[in-house]
This record gives C-alpha cells, sequence and structure tokens, in this order.
C-alpha cells in the first residue's frame, strides 16, 4: 500500500509540474497551456497596424462579381442597403477624403450615418467582412474575396478608382484616405481621464447591479431584463427623425407581439423531444430567429403567418427557403439559405403543418 501511495504522489506532482504556474496556484490540476495551433485559430484579427492581414489582392470588378453573389441581397447593389440594413456608403465627400474628417457627421439633416462616415480605419472594414460575412455563412470567403470586396466599396465610397486592385501591399496607403481616419476621439466614458471636466467623467451605463428577483429569463428572446432595460438612455430618442434607422422605447416595458415600440418576443414550442420544438431549434441554429418571430413580423413574416399561406405546401417552402426571394412579404429580401436538404426538409414540413407548438 506505501508503495502504491508513493506512486499516485509522484505522479500527481508530475502532472502539476506540467500546468501552468497560475493553475498550479489557484486551480491545482487544472488547465494547461494553450498551444500554438490551438491560439491561431483563434487570434484572426486584422489591427489597424494591419497586424494579422494575410498576403492577397481583389479588384474592384472582382469585388463586384462577389458582391451581388453574396451581398447586394441584404445591403444593396450600391451599398445603399434597404429599410433595415444601414447604407454603407454614401455622407462623404472628397474634402473628407483631404482633412480624414467627416463633415456631414455634424449636419443634424442628415438622415443617418453610414459606416464610411463612421469607421476610421480600412483594417476595421476588412476584418468584418473576414469574419461576419455573409451572415449566413461567415468565415466562407477567402482572403482574397475579401480584398475584392473590401476594393469595391471603397470604390463606392469614391475612395479608390475603378480599375483599382486592394492588396496586403498597398492597403497601408488607402488607410491615408479614409474619409473618417482623424475622426477616432477619447471623448467618452471607455477612455479613463477627465473628458467631461474635473473629475466627471460619464459612466457607461446607468445600471444597478441586480442579483436577485431580476425578473424571469426567456428560454428563447432577444428581450433584455427590465432592470437592465433603459440603462443606455432610451434607445428610439438616441436615433435621428429621418432615414431607416429605428430604436426601441426603452422607456417603457417591452412591447407585445406587433408592437412597433419595441421588439417582438420570439417564443418558440415547449417540450424539447418534440418534432416541433425539433424544428425550432433548428430556425434558431440556423439563424431564421435572426428575421422571424414565432407570431408576428419581425424583419420577416412570423412563422404562424407563413405556417397560413402555405397550409400543405412542403415542396414549395423548401424551395422558397433554399432559393429566398423578395416581394411576398416586404421589400425586404431572404438571401437563398444553404442549409443541409434534411434540417430544409424539417422546417418546410413543420411550417405546412401549422408551426404547431
Amino acid at each position: 500500500m506505501s508503495r502504491l501511495l508513493e506512486a499516485l504522489a509522484i505522479g500527481a506532482l508530475t502532472a502539476t509540474l506540467g500546468l501552468p504556474a497560475w493553475s498550479q496556484g489557484k486551480f491545482p490540476s487544472v488547465g494547461r497551456d494553450a498551444t500554438p495551433k490551438e491560439v491561431a485559430a483563434w487570434d484572426i484579427d486584422v489591427r489597424p497596424d494591419f497586424k494579422g492581414l494575410p498576403a492577397g489582392s481583389g479588384s474592384v470588378d472582382q469585388g463586384q462579381d462577389l458582391w451581388e453573389a453574396h451581398c447586394a441581397t441584404c445591403h444593396g447593389i450600391f451599398g445603399e442597403s434597404n429599410a433595415v440594413f444601414n447604407p454603407l456608403v454614401g455622407g462623404t465627400t472628397a474634402d473628407d477624403i483631404k482633412t480624414g474628417h467627416v463633415a456631414t457627421l455634424k449636419r443634424l439633416d442628415f438622415p443617418g450615418r453610414t459606416t464610411f462616415m463612421k469607421v476610421p480605419t480600412i483594417s476595421t472594414i476588412w476584418d468584418y467582412i473576414h469574419r461576419a460575412m455573409p451572415w449566413d455563412n461567415p468565415k466562407s470567403l477567402a482572403p482574397n474575396d475579401v480584398y475584392a470586396l473590401t476594393a469595391y466599396l471603397l470604390n463606392l465610397a469614391n475612395i479608390v478608382p475603378a480599375d483599382f486592385t486592394l492588396s496586403d501591399k498597398n492597403i497601408g496607403e488607402v488607410q491615408q484616405k479614409m474619409p473618417n481616419r482623424n475622426g477616432m476621439t477619447t471623448q467618452h466614458a471607455m477612455w479613463p481621464g477627465n473628458e467631461f471636466g474635473a473629475g466627471k467623467v460619464k459612466p457607461d451605463t446607468q445600471a444597478t447591479a441586480c442579483m436577485k428577483d431580476c425578473g424571469p429569463t426567456p428560454e428563447i428572446t432577444s428581450e433584455l431584463p427590465e432592470h437592465a432595460r433603459n440603462v443606455w438612455g432610451n434607445l428610439r430618442e438616441q436615433n435621428r427623425t429621418v432615414g431607416p434607422q429605428r430604436g426601441a422605447d426603452t422607456s417603457k416595458p417591452e412591447g407585445k407581439l406587433g408592437d412597433a415600440a419595441g421588439p417582438v418576443n420570439v417564443v418558440g414550442p415547449a417540450g424539447n423531444d418534440s418534432p416541433n420544438a425539433k424544428a425550432f431549434a433548428l430556425t434558431q441554429e440556423l439563424g431564421c430567429t435572426g428575421c422571424h418571430n414565432m407570431d408576428g413580423k419581425l424583419v420577416g413574416p412570423g412563422f404562424t403567418d407563413v405556417a397560413k399561406k402555405y397550409a400543405g405546401k412542403t415542396d414549395y417552402l423548401e424551395g422558397k427557403i433554399k432559393a429566398g426571394g423578395s416581394g411576398v412579404w416586404g421589400e425586404t429580401p431572404m438571401p437563398p439559405q444553404n442549409i443541409p436538404d434534411a434540417d430544409l426538409k424539417t422546417i418546410a414540413e413543420w411550417l405546412a403543418a401549422g408551426a404547431g407548438k
């Protein structure tokens, strides 16, 4: 028995010595250093100094073809977007490109703030497309595709000419033409200091910590808990009165279904083992609930409305989901959905049967 205990003690000591120092002290026998390969898999961001930017290139013409295939459905052929998505380009001038300050940002009568009016660094545009677009299939674009799409946007914003090719070699030069490159500021509460006068640093939020009885936690929702709903002030009042931007009225309780003043609750079928629940779970997993509620219109129609209109039409629904389209429920298009056939069939059958709970 003494030899067994001695062997176990030696084994435990050896395992402990192989752990990071912080783990040995705070969490004995738990954790290990991430391998370089594991870190590299997560460390894909591109920084303003272009650290992390892969080699590659793409032309404006190539970007236009990619844009029309992957991006125009949501963002418009010319980046003008639609009633839901904010415009990406517009509101900048040749003088802005020279000065690095967007004059339109100071105009109270301008319909809205486009992406190129606000974003100061071209690396932000490149990085966001690379990591998050297209929204239904993120990280599917090769680096050369991202260069081409970024070049197309730069051309739409009149920053580069139509025959331009963007690459890792010249992207630094393009940065010197970004309209709002000199518009970055530390005059807000996320930075330390006395930006609001001596000793008057405005907080980021007006939140009150809630540790008990903070309200029910919804199973499926985009609703904020009541104690946190208005901590940033009324979002509706912070949006301009013209243009497509509309915020929720966060000074009031969460709106009911169909209430335009606030987000609509997304409530799915009960019973995790039921066919209905499995189908609805797929709509969450595949991102459908980003645009569709169970009841009531969000961006697109509610599932129950679709079910009523196309009762029993499984094949039609499969084709419509797969192909996408617009015009039936409004001007906002639904892009083609590239999802497994089995999942597509499950969702279509559920809708055709009434989208039951």
